[in-house]
């Protein structure tokens, strides 16, 4: 069977940035297993997988469009620590919860000088091409069960079901 909407797909994977360091990958004998169509991984990968079948190895670069969006500068913002009640020790890459008028949005800490602290709203992979390596270790037409779980997801699932908006890897890369 190939991989079409529809199907449930598990796979094994490797997620790489340029450099080659490794930023997220399946558990050895836990493939990841996702709903093909339905925005559970990000339109690169999901596009580059359409058509495979049980079996295929293929290596996959996606550009930062088609993963987690391009770099935002605006999504950049430089606020005073007193925004931070409650906390003691601001470090970098701590996350928190921020309100904005499009609803909550996860930021990072980027810089710490004094009274003035930068966070940062991007996706941590925003801006980068993400290279996978993968092979399908299963395809299946999902069950009506299957089917009905994954609408009841707004998507965000592996690798950024949003496309550029807010997600995560299946294990949140590091």
């Amino acid at each position: 069977m190939q991989i079409a909407d529809g199907t449930l797909v598990a796979m094994d994977y490797a997620l790489k940035d340029d450099e080659g360091n490794l930023i997220d990958r399946s558990q050895p004998g836990k493939p990841l297993a996702y709903l093909h169509g339905q925005r559970n991984i990000i339109p690169g990968l999901e596009s580059a997988l359409t058509g495979r079948q049980t079996g295929d190895s293929l290596e996959v670069r996606v550009e930062p469009s088609q993963g987690y969006g391009e770099f935002n500068p605006a999504m950049e913002q430089i606020i005073s620590r007193d925004r931070f009640e409650g906390v003691d020790q601001l470090e970098v890459g701590m996350q928190f919860q921020a309100g904005t008028e499009q609803g909550p949005v996860t930021v990072r800490v980027t810089k710490v000088e004094g009274d003035s602290v930068t966070v940062d709203g991007n996706h941590p992979l925003a801006g980068k091409h993400l290279n996978f390596t993968v092979t399908i270790t299963e395809v299946r037409a999902a069950t009506q069960e299957e089917l009905s779980q994954n609408s009841d997801n707004s998507g965000g699932g592996c690798c950024g079901g949003g496309g550029g908006e807010e997600g995560g890897c299946c294990n949140d890369p590091v």
